[in-house]
């Protein structure tokens, strides 16, 4: 499966990262409500999302859009532009996450609308990234 995907196109291995930092996320996420119980709902979504940028960056450079290392210049600006559209995408995410936990008071509901606000803001963050950061891709 990894090798098929590792052939295709790179939406294909931009969803295959998404899936994995979702998950990173939420695990992270969780992980944190469990390890300190008495922590705000926001440490927990700001563990989550450092997770999840961390894997998706460093995943989507090599192995997604095959991105070559530059300089270390380079490589500065490419983190600093995906982080500034992390930014705006993680914007969207807590949004839907903070939104469905307000309405609905579970945490089903905050996991479901941090699924969808993840979902909506790497979709829109792989356009954002394929023709922002990762200009010199091989793909």
């Amino acid at each position: 499966m990894l090798r098929l995907l590792s052939e295709g196109h790179p939406i294909g291995r931009y969803v295959a990262t998404a899936v994995l930092s979702v998950l990173a996320n939420l695990l992270a996420q969780e992980m944190t409500v469990r390890g300190v119980p008495d922590a705000h709902l926001m440490v927990s979504i700001v563990v989550g999302t450092l997770v999840g940028f961390f894997i998706k960056y460093v995943v989507d450079k090599t192995w997604t859009f095959r991105e070559r290392y530059t300089t270390p210049f380079g490589e500065a600006q490419r983190i600093t532009l995906s982080g500034l559209f992390s930014v705006l995408t993680t914007l969207i995410f807590w949004a839907f996450e903070l939104g469905f936990h307000a309405i609905w008071q579970t945490d089903f509901a905050k996991y479901l609308g941090a699924v969808l606000g993840l979902s909506i803001g790497y979709i829109l963050k792989f356009w954002l990234d394929r023709r922002h950061v990762f200009r010199e891709s091989t793909v």
